[in-house]
């Protein structure tokens, strides 16, 4: 990846989400993050936990996570026993024992294809082991077309605080065309119900680029999100990951990338972020922007971002723990198996170096627009201006970044695209390798 985005939307991974590139994780390294599961931590870092629902009505071209669709009762069962079993065993583990989590964050697939009993019995038989009653945040991944006021009013009562609900687009036509499930009809439904029953933050996701997007509709899109007014209003812009079936449908037919061009994509968000300022919208992440800076935050992203512990629980899910990385493993049969035979499901770790935890948080939170250098000082004894120095002169010559005394800042011409920066500050030799 360089700086210089192909003109088309190819299929490859773009967005950056940790350091050093997941294709690097490997099984010879899991010894490692059982070690550090058993050992005693800092109890000064914060710890969150991530929980992972892999089903959905149905699976979205786009989409390149772990998910399962048309699930019947009895295998939500099995896999909701297989998750208290997996709780069970990190809760006996001396690195979790005593502590309290600061985050939790329900993603998937669709956590909210559960029905309201088994989300309370999810909660009740998790909290035996793991509470998140003390937590500053709990979000909630919701697809529009699953929920109801019971399911919404139960999210309140098991203790969610954020609700991010996947609006993706507001026209029926390229909901459709892009294999979502639900149709506008039901988002207004929905974030009626989550109005009325009511919970400190609310965000809903746009993706900019879905197939049989216009100019004028994406204006719309952003009008209508501006009416809702909720707290966060997060804005992606469609990448092709290898996985997906829009690209297995164009490696396996020959056909062009359907996805608009990474400059109309990159335009389409800065026309968001203008009309969205225009109602007291700030920007607080190359694709998330926030009402109120001074209360709606994101303690998900904040910690990830600087190195917290989080544990990945669930199916393919993706964790750190006491300077390991590390992922679960990928096939359900393959995660029920391994928790029903009393082991942790772990598939893949590895630990990074100092430096490359330094190039992770770096690279993580210049997708916040700006870092400052006294940090990075404190907590790795680095001073970024010597290590990336070089990096930071090419890219503010390209109008990417603005040096200044304390730090760096993005100008928006870099915000816009971000990831494609990133990579000149991996390390050399996972510069070229494929990201995931």
């Amino acid at each position: 990846m360089t700086t210089d985005l192909p003109l088309k939307t190819e299929v490859g991974s773009y967005f950056i989400s940790n350091y050093p590139p997941f294709s690097l994780w490997k099984r010879e390294g899991t010894p490692e993050i059982l070690e550090a599961l058993h050992r005693e931590p800092d109890r000064t870092v914060p710890l969150g936990l991530y929980i992972h629902i892999p089903f959905c009505r149905k699976r979205c071209k786009f989409c390149y996570f772990r998910v399962y669709t048309d699930q019947n009762a009895k295998a939500i069962e099995n896999y909701v026993q297989a998750l208290v079993k997996e709780f069970e065993l990190l809760s006996e583990c001396e690195g979790v024992q005593g502590r309290k989590l600061k985050f939790v964050y329900f993603g998937g697939g669709t956590p909210s294809y559960l029905s309201a009993k088994q989300l309370r019995s999810l909660r009740d038989r998790l909290h035996a082991t793991v509470s998140w009653d003390d937590a500053k945040e709990v979000t909630f991944e919701c697809e529009p077309g699953t929920l109801s006021l019971e399911k919404v009013q139960t999210l309140k009562e098991i203790g969610v605080t954020r609700i991010s609900l996947g609006v993706e687009n507001f026209n029926d036509q390229i909901l459709e065309e892009n294999g979502r499930a639900h149709l506008s009809p039901e988002i207004g439904r929905a974030y009626e119900w989550i109005q009325q029953v009511g919970f400190p933050q609310v965000n809903i996701d746009l993706i900019a680029g879905m197939i049989g997007e216009t100019d004028q509709n994406w204006a719309d899109c952003i009008e209508k999100a501006r009416a809702m007014g909720p707290n966060n209003i997060t804005i992606y812009q469609m990448e092709l990951p290898h996985n997906t079936i829009i690209s297995k449908e164009m490696k396996e037919l020959g056909l062009e990338s359907p996805i608009a061009d990474w400059a109309t994509k990159r335009r389409w968000v800065n026309e968001a972020y203008e009309a969205l300022a225009t109602s007291g919208y700030q920007v607080s992440s190359g694709n998330e922007l926030v009402k109120n800076p001074e209360t709606d935050h994101f303690v998900y992203r904040d910690n990830v971002w600087r190195g917290c512990d989080l544990l990945a629980t669930g199916v393919a899910s993706f964790g750190h723990f006491q300077g390991i990385h590390y992922q679960n493993l990928d096939q359900l049969e393959n995660y029920e198996a391994a928790l029903n035979e009393g082991r942790l499901p772990i598939n893949r770790a590895l630990r990074p170096t100092n430096h490359q935890l330094l190039v992770r948080e770096l690279v993580l939170q210049m997708k916040e627009g700006q870092i400052q250098a006294e940090p990075f000082r404190k907590k790795f004894g680095v001073d970024i201006f010597q290590e990336f120095g070089d990096t930071f002169d090419r890219q503010q010559a390209k109008g990417y970044l603005k040096r200044e005394a304390s730090g760096v800042a993005l100008t928006r011409k870099g915000l816009l695209q971000v990831d494609t920066l990133l990579p000149e500050y991996f390390e050399p030799e996972h510069r070229e390798v494929r990201y995931t």
